[in-house]
């Protein structure tokens, strides 16, 4: 569930988008322009819905604890002087939390970062300098939808991009000990490079958790699953969408179309409640 953020400035630099869409210019003529857009708004919707953050799943005194080491965020150079890289060892599991989500990277020394990151342009071409230029959102949004990343090596700074980086805070919050720091970066070493991306099931967070504890995991997954299970759990839901299919037949007509959706959607989710 990984600049996230997880959720922005016109590139991001997540395994999840940055929480802001980048504004249409006014002289875009293209509809492929504005279908890009509302995509990424709707995605924005999503995340804002299961409103997934990290630090609400830390003892309420962790928590407390990251948000005083999470600045306002800054200029990517005064990021860059806030989070000095000689702070860093090699193998650190380095966090940037986003309004709605966290990013995870690798740290590998010499100020570089490997992360996973959402990204469409490594299927379109084969150009590395393109490739290596930061990830925009349209390139963000379009990985996700095609379920194709990449992992790849940035600098702190870019890595970043002007937000606070928390330290390891992640081994306070799994079962797992970290293994020795330059097997951490070994292992993520020999990732780099393209892979298949999935926003629950194989995202930035799953990428560290393998290198630094051995276990592929993400609780930002974890709670939004949660989140989702205590939704189908409220009865509420059920009356909800029973009246939503009522209010649907009498806007477009009783057909089958209508009918066996309005009956269905609410039974599933009473035998699940």
């Amino acid at each position: 569930m990984g600049r996230a953020p997880l959720p922005h400035a016109p590139a991001v630099k997540a395994g999840f988008p940055r929480g802001a869409a980048q504004t249409r210019s006014q002289t875009d003529p293209h509809p492929a322009a504005a279908m890009l857009d509302s995509l990424t708004f709707l995605l924005e919707r999503l995340f804002l819905l299961a409103h997934i953050k990290l630090s609400s799943l830390l003892p309420p005194q962790l928590a407390r604890s990251c948000e005083r080491e999470d600045p306002l965020p800054q200029p990517p150079a005064a990021a860059a002087a806030a989070a000095a890289p000689h702070r860093f060892q090699r193998g650190d599991l380095l966090e940037v939390p986003r309004t709605l989500f966290t990013h995870f990277g690798i740290y590998l020394g010499d100020n570089r970062v490997a992360h996973l990151i959402p990204d469409i342009l490594p299927v379109l071409s084969s150009d590395s300098r393109r490739i290596q230029q930061m990830v925009t959102n349209s390139r963000l949004l379009l990985g996700v939808l095609t379920k194709r990343a990449s992992i790849r090596v940035d600098s702190v700074e870019d890595f970043a991009y002007g937000a606070g980086i928390l330290l390891n805070a992640m081994d306070r919050a799994v079962p797992h000990s970290p293994l020795p720091g330059e097997d951490v970066a070994r292992r993520a070493e020999r990732l780099v490079g393209a892979v298949s991306y999935s926003l629950l099931w194989n995202n930035c967070e799953h990428f560290v958790t393998c290198c630094r504890y051995g276990a592929a995991q993400s609780l930002q997954t974890d709670q939004f699953c949660e989140w989702l299970k205590s939704l189908i759990r409220d009865q509420r839901s059920v009356v909800l969408t029973g009246l939503l299919g009522l209010l649907t037949m009498a806007c477009l007509g009783v057909s089958a179309g209508t009918a066996l959706p309005s009956a269905l959607i609410p039974f599933t989710l009473w035998m699940a409640s």
